[in-house]
């Protein structure tokens, strides 16, 4: 299983990388307008299609046992979608004044304003042993709240309600991924059984669906003579998220693992992880309607687009310090117990 997970997530970095080359080759074809018609089958069949398969995914109905331990989840969603977002456009105030591209460091905030994504922390706090329900519960429950919560982020951060027809976006956002994602939950409640007995590739699916969502807002890109992205800033932007992302982490373990936290090893392992991830399959769609027709809104998607390979790659290098330091842990907590 571990395997087959493996080679989805490379087949899909592979994937994002010929969508990115395809539109450079040949960007008239997905551009508003083209052949493809992005304008109808991406900002609403292909958006529609990722939360409708994503409500028939997420498994709410295993996650009532998740539900008592408020702290965890209170600390899990104020760091993600309030600390975060904020900590980076602190961050972002020093940034400013250096020659780094100006969208790229506006797609940083978007990084920081994106929910957690549904799998990769939950698959790394599995691998660690971590605690799985709350990993669970975390990405699913921030799913829901980065719906509402993301874009008016987006807005605050990034653009104006005077500047972004605020109304339309929000309509669009309701019937494409508020709605999607309710009839999803509900036609699950009816195929349950098969869905657990067939198993189907929800994340083959939804990835496939964002390549071409990947590929379309590059096509833009590629279109448009008056974009220049530098290679200088592109690697210091690189450099930027892993920075950001491990300083996150130690940040998340050191609050966890405080004497009065009241968090467990396990506990703490889903913190890190659900804490820090940003989720892409959630996160390019929004861009995608938030920020319609806008010229550089594919330079706004490159620090997403790294952020999700990263924060991939960075946890599963760290997956065996962290598994070692918890079960040590463990281990300690219960040699300290006092016998009967």
């Amino acid at each position: 299983m571990r395997l087959l997970e493996r080679m989805r997530k490379d087949w899909f970095m592979v994937g994002i990388v010929l969508a990115i080359a395809g539109a450079k080759l040949e960007p008239s074809i997905g551009v508003n307008g083209g052949p493809l018609k992005p304008e109808i089958t991406v900002s609403y069949i292909a958006v529609a299609t990722i939360f409708f398969n994503s409500g028939l995914s997420l498994k709410t109905e295993e996650l009532t046992s998740a539900l008592v331990h408020l702290k965890l989840h209170l600390f899990i969603q104020i760091f993600t979608l309030a600390f975060f977002p904020a900590t980076i456009w602190l961050f972002l105030q020093l940034l400013s004044i250096t020659p780094i591209n100006e969208w790229l460091l506006k797609g940083l905030q978007t990084v920081g304003c994106m929910p957690p994504p549904v799998s990769s922390a939950v698959i790394l706090t599995k691998a660690v042993g971590g605690n799985e329900a709350a990993a669970i519960f975390n990405s699913a429950f921030g799913s829901f709240l980065g719906i509402v919560i993301t874009p008016l982020l987006l807005l605050l951060f990034l653009g104006s309600s005077s500047s972004v027809p605020f109304t339309s976006i929000f309509s669009q956002l309701f019937m494409t991924v508020v709605v999607p994602l309710i009839i999803g939950q509900i036609v699950r409640r009816y195929i349950k059984d098969w869905l657990e007995r067939k198993k189907p590739p929800f994340g083959a699916i939804s990835s496939s669906v964002l390549l071409m969502i990947i590929y379309t807002t590059f096509c833009d890109t590629f279109s448009n003579p008056n974009i220049d992205l530098d290679k200088f800033s592109l690697v210091l932007i690189l450099f930027i998220i892993f920075s950001i992302q491990l300083s996150f982490m130690l940040l998340t373990f050191i609050f966890s693992t405080r004497n009065n936290s009241g968090f467990t090893p396990a506990d703490t392992v889903a913190i890190i992880f659900c804490s820090t991830h940003k989720s892409l399959t959630l996160g390019i769609p929004m861009l995608k309607i938030v920020f319609a027709g806008h010229e550089h809104l594919s330079l706004i998607s490159v620090p997403l687009l790294i952020y999700h390979p990263a924060q991939i790659l960075l946890g599963s290098v760290l997956v065996p310090t962290i598994k070692s330091w918890m079960v040590s842990r463990q281990k300690g907590v219960k040699l300290t117990r006092p016998t009967a």
